[in-house]
């Protein structure tokens, strides 16, 4: 029988999940996929906040979605969280996790203890001191993995994986030829900015940024006194494109662009110390995706900045649709970290 597992992403306002049917062939098939909505503040930033109160929203999806499988592979990647080069002696992989307690520490803000380690192996190497693994030291506030699994756990699910997100969304909008040459995947969030530059789907560098959409609407009702409401239609609705706009909308454009800049010039600063620090190896593309990237502008002011082209992806081109996999309610938009963590949680 076919291997059957979902993909769950905590977000802030909603649960969003995705079956995935063979995840680990040639031909992986979403079977179904459904959200439901989240309470405020039972989340943040994926780190779950209500533990009871996420269990129950659980509970609600996997009665209103549908999903017949309980294996369940979730998704970690906000500031709790951290990716970073590391070059270890070359070992079996078991062995160089079980080493990584002792040579990471002055890497880590946290002490050793309160941290979950793991290491992602990229590529081997000859040195003066012997062969060596290149890779990436993944590392995650402990309290903040364990809230997450005990959600599931309390729903009476069987958590699986707890994987990177970044490496998630990498399994989703570099597929295949989608992935070839060095790729810049860039997913601006609510809260949360992914950076990924893989070089033909692997991964090589990751960079999670505190800040996404909701930035601009805090500061558009601050500083302008509007409400929550207004403000994120306002933003919608205005973006940063600056030619033909009524002067009583100025004050807003001023807000958005200045929140947007911030974030631009962080994004081109990561990918300049990439290219910096791997000098062999030239960024191509952009890949944008993530709801706060359909900024009216950002897109363009991004490529302009950054000097590379700017593409967008489809995250479910890549797989096989059952006949109808949003049975349950929901649309595929925005759902393309719980098809990534589905995809990763069964290999």
């Amino acid at each position: 029988m076919a291997k059957r597992i979902v993909g769950v992403d905590i977000g802030n306002t909603s649960i969003r999940a995705v079956e995935l049917l063979d995840p680990t062939g040639a031909n992986p098939t979403v079977e179904r996929f459904h959200q439901v909505p989240l309470p405020e503040g039972a989340a943040r930033s994926g780190d779950v906040l209500e533990v009871h109160t996420v269990a129950a929203a659980l509970k609600r999806l996997w009665a209103e979605g549908g999903f017949k499988s309980r294996s369940v592979a979730l998704g970690m990647g906000n500031q709790r969280v951290l990716a970073r080069d590391l070059t270890v002696p070359r070992m079996p992989l078991a062995q160089i996790r079980e080493s990584l307690p002792f040579q990471v520490q002055e890497m880590l803000p946290v002490p050793v203890g309160d941290a979950i380690l793991d290491f992602y192996p990229i590529s081997e190497a000859e040195t003066d001191q012997g062969p060596v693994i290149n890779g990436l030291l993944v590392a995650a506030i402990k309290e903040a993995v364990m809230a997450n699994v005990t959600a599931v756990q309390l729903a009476g699910l069987n958590p699986v994986e707890v994987d990177l997100i970044p490496f998630a969304l990498t399994r989703v909008h570099m597929r295949g030829d989608a992935g070839r040459g060095t790729v810049a995947l860039i997913d601006v969030g609510s809260t949360t900015t992914n950076v990924v530059i893989a070089t033909n789907g692997v991964p090589q560098f990751v960079r999670i940024i505190p800040g996404g959409g909701d930035e601009i609407t805090s500061a558009l009702v601050q500083r302008l006194g509007l409400t929550t409401e207004v403000a994120e239609q306002a933003k919608q609705s205005l973006g940063i494109l600056t030619a033909g706009v009524a002067p009583e909308h100025r004050p807003a454009i001023e807000v958005i662009y200045e929140q947007t800049g911030q974030l631009l010039n962080s994004l081109r600063n990561t990918l300049n110390y990439f290219v910096t620090s791997h000098p062999d190896e030239q960024i191509t593309r952009i890949v944008l995706t993530g709801g706060a990237s359909k900024l009216r502008g950002f897109a363009s002011a991004l490529g302009e900045l950054t000097r590379v082209s700017v593409d967008t992806s489809d995250g479910f081109s890549g797989v096989r649709l059952s006949k109808s996999p949003g049975q349950g309610g929901g649309t595929s938009e925005g759902m393309t970290i719980a098809l990534g963590l589905a995809l990763g949680g069964a290999a």
